[in-house]
């Protein structure tokens, strides 16, 4: 017996749903991004540092990782899935045709245009095509 229906206990977006969220998550997904890059900057720094720096460097990546997991968190309320932290790739499950498939996007694309298969990942990226 094939399954046409979605489960219930995950939130699936349509394609309008997921534009219309689209402001939100490029405010989260932008600072998610920002702040990856920015501690990959001070981790690198910490390897050649010692004393009391270092001690402020650790201090500030231990509550920007807190910060991190807050971002990370917000995606996940919204049942959205991150991917990629420095390049803000992330997921919207949706149901199409009777199966789930993934409505991608990444930081800097307008609107979403992208889609692929759960299993598929980025290399696997479609277009979505025009209607209308």
């Amino acid at each position: 017996m094939a399954i046409t229906q979605p489960p219930t206990d995950k939130k699936y977006y349509t394609l309008t749903e997921a534009n219309k969220t689209l402001p939100l998550v490029k405010a989260i997904v932008s600072d998610i991004s920002a702040l990856a890059h920015s501690m990959r900057e001070r981790h690198e720094k910490l390897e050649n540092t010692t004393g009391s720096e270092r001690d402020e460097i650790e201090n500030t990546l231990e509550s920007d990782q807190d910060r991190l997991q807050e971002l990370i968190d917000e995606l996940s309320e919204l049942g959205i899935e991150l991917k990629d932290f420095f390049t803000g790739l992330i997921d919207f499950p949706c149901w199409n045709n009777g199966r789930e498939v993934y409505l991608c996007w990444k930081l800097g694309e307008p609107t979403i245009g992208h889609w692929h298969e759960i299993w598929a990942g980025f290399a696997g990226r479609k277009k979505l095509k025009n209607e209308g």
